[in-house]
């Protein structure tokens, strides 16, 4: 038998595939090159919308580029602007959100997702979250500010109310080089208690 791990990217995406449907609504909340958007954009189908963030406008508009050459571009909205305005520009509620932090590939590194702001994001992800939605986060911690993100996201994720949320990390424990690290989070769906 012949199989892989793969990645905490390919982790995220077999949870997204599962938790959106045609017609769902979506948050990238980082566009970067726009590979998400548009695989997001071609899973919510012509009912469907994607959300997209960068504080990049390189990353916006390559983004818009792509969708435009796949003939998506109808199905997204896209701000120029960090994911911690998630709460004031998104005003509807979410099937899913998906996060892939760290920085735009092939641009300044020194130009990356923080901790702070990043928090901030997935705190108003998760408002915007339907009841039995998900969110994914894939985090990056080869680098001092992608170790701190980790280290908060994780804590952030251990203090969720367990009858609200199930959070789930998922990651090596013994490769070298900090691979990516995958923390999903699903809205429970809120139980209702029977009286008498």
């Amino acid at each position: 038998m012949n199989f892989d791990f793969k990645s905490a990217r390919h982790w995220a995406e077999e949870l997204i595939r599962q938790a959106v449907e045609p017609g769902a609504r979506v948050i990238d909340a980082t566009m970067g090159n726009g590979y998400d958007t548009q695989w997001l954009a071609e899973l919510v189908g012509e009912s469907g919308h994607v959300y997209g963030f960068d504080i990049q406008l390189e990353a916006v508009n390559r983004t818009r580029d792509r969708l435009a050459a796949a003939g998506l571009e109808n199905r997204a909205t896209l701000f120029h602007a960090g994911h911690e305005h998630i709460a004031e520009l998104v005003g509807e509620p979410v099937d899913a959100a998906v996060f892939n932090l760290g920085w735009l590939p092939g641009t300044d590194k020194a130009l990356r997702t923080r901790a702070e702001t990043t928090l901030t994001a997935v705190n108003a992800a998760l408002d915007k979250l339907k009841e039995g939605a998900l969110m994914t986060i894939c985090i990056y911690p080869g680098h001092p500010e992608g170790r701190d993100e980790l280290d908060r996201l994780i804590a952030w994720g251990r203090a969720l109310p367990g009858e609200k949320y199930d959070v789930m990390a998922r990651a090596y424990l013994n490769q070298s080089g900090d691979p990516p690290v995958l923390i999903a989070v699903k809205k429970n769906k809120t139980r209702v208690r029977k009286q008498g």
